[in-house]
């Protein structure tokens, strides 16, 4: 069920720690790892920060429950940062770095999620797992997301198999605007809002210089009404405690500004 690539991958290690954010690569990396590794050689982190969706917690959580390892969780101290509170173009440099250097002093290898389709991106995070040695099983054994997604499937994950992309709430802040917790709980509030409406699409709730605008894939918003759309955008606006916020298509980065 395991490709023998990726099972050579997670192999090596006299004790594995793997990253766990609560997004569907780093939890098909942990149900993995339970097949492959001996009992007692593997252990889930994960690190609880405003910048993580709330929900992301409960489906790490039960993960650890199904797949019998244990979890620790941890605060990386990246919100004492003034370097990652900036916002700066290369933000997840800084916030990688502190969760490494946390997440290695609890055994000798970390793994995180990251696959192929990662390397296409810029991804200044890398730089940070690099520097601290962090191995990227996905990668070594040649997978990229859809393979991922079919891997998730073949362990019996059900729905987490089509668990729509959720990066870092932080990824919602235009770049160079200040990274702010109270403002990130309020994003995490609305976009849980609005799936809940709306399913698992492709969503998101960006700060920009003029206040809050929602994303909603492009597809999905076209399906709805004038008044669908309406009641949307005033329920984003009520939880925002403002006039109701617009609507656009979703593009994906479109809060990152790289020169």
């Amino acid at each position: 069920m395991v490709p023998e690539a990726l099972r050579a991958a997670l192999s090596g290690a006299d004790t594995l720690v793997i990253a766990v954010s609560g997004g569907i690569d780093s939890l098909t990396l942990a149900a993995a790892a339970a097949q492959v590794r001996a009992p007692g050689t593997t252990v889930l982190c994960h690190a609880r920060s405003p910048a993580v969706p709330a929900d992301a917690l409960g489906r790490v959580q039960d993960m650890a429950v199904r797949t019998g390892l244990p979890l620790r969780l941890v605060d990386a101290g990246e919100f004492d940062d003034p370097a990652y509170r900036a916002n700066p173009v290369n933000r997840c440099y800084f916030c990688k770095g502190h969760l490494y250097t946390t997440l290695s002093k609890l055994g000798a290898v970390v793994a995180s999620g990251t696959n192929l389709d990662d390397l296409g991106d810029y991804r200044p995070g890398l730089q940070a797992a690099a520097q601290h040695g962090v191995r990227h099983p996905f990668v070594d054994a040649g997978l990229d997301k859809a393979m991922v997604r079919a891997l998730a499937r073949a362990l019996g994950l059900g729905a987490l198999a089509e668990l729509p992309s959720s990066p870092c709430l932080s990824s919602r802040v235009r770049t160079g605007l200040r990274i702010e917790p109270e403002a990130l709980q309020q994003i995490d509030r609305i976009e849980a809002a609005l799936r809940a409406r709306l399913g698992g699409v492709a969503l998101r709730c960006r700060q920009e210089e003029a206040g809050l605008v929602i994303e909603i894939e492009a597809a999905a918003l076209e399906a709805l009404d004038a008044g669908a759309r309406l009641a949307l955008s005033a329920l984003a606006g009520e939880l925002a405690g403002a006039a109701p916020l617009p609507l656009r298509p979703y593009q994906r980065g479109s809060a990152f500004v790289h020169a």
